[in-house]
């Protein structure tokens, strides 16, 4: 895609949406660190489900290793993969009490240093809690990127290098959650909505599907 095609495409998106917001519920960074752990594989409707008594009694690490990983699991068994999450969680939990004094980290070599938080997961925590210019690429991304032209590649991580280049600097603090909401809401897997897209001028598979 252009240069100016992708300006403009981030100017639509951000007249139509000026402050978007991530879908998934937490009540501090903590609690947010934890559910996209949990999100992995998993809607954010269903992790807002697990987390919404879970999240009202457990907002710190210490209160989660309290919990206990028996405790957790059964807050969680409704999310897929719930087994290797809880894990990830309480050991995540044990390493922020133990090597950050019970603070999420504000760095992507620290936080990927955590069990189960990958770049996408970091990239999250950095942009929502803690308002760096990251893009995090999940499947909406992913496809978005690739199917209107505005990146493409066959790796998460080729994507990711990509969109940092591409992308205007002044719409990168909100980027990652605007592909996130096309995809999700308009820009879908296997039947796009073209017709209610208002970057579909812009897309180089408009109306092709």
């Amino acid at each position: 895609m252009k240069k100016e095609n992708i300006h403009e495409m981030f100017r639509l998106l951000h007249a139509q949406n000026p402050d978007p917001k991530g879908e998934l519920n937490s009540v501090n960074t903590y609690t947010l660190l934890v559910a996209v752990i949990l999100s992995a594989q998993a809607t954010d409707t269903g992790v807002n489900k697990a987390t919404e008594k879970l999240f009202k009694l457990i907002d710190t690490p210490q209160k989660m290793l309290g919990l206990g990983l028996d405790g957790l699991k059964e807050h969680i068994k409704t999310i897929g993969l719930y087994n290797s999450k809880a894990a990830n969680v309480i050991e995540m939990s044990r390493q922020l009490v133990e090597k950050h004094d019970g603070n999420v980290p504000k760095t992507m070599e620290e936080l990927v240093a955590l069990p189960g938080v990958g770049r996408k997961t970091a990239n999250v925590v950095l942009n929502i809690a803690f308002g760096h210019p990251t893009i995090a690429v999940d499947t909406h991304v992913f496809r978005v990127s690739n199917r209107t032209g505005l990146a493409t590649g066959e790796t998460v991580k080729v994507i990711e290098k990509k969109l940092e280049k591409a992308i205007p600097q002044e719409f990168k603090r909100h980027a990652h959650h605007w592909l996130i909401l096309h995809g999700r809401y308009i820009c879908k897997a296997r039947k796009p909505e073209c017709d209610r897209c208002i970057i579909n001028k812009l897309c180089k598979s408009a109306f092709k599907y």
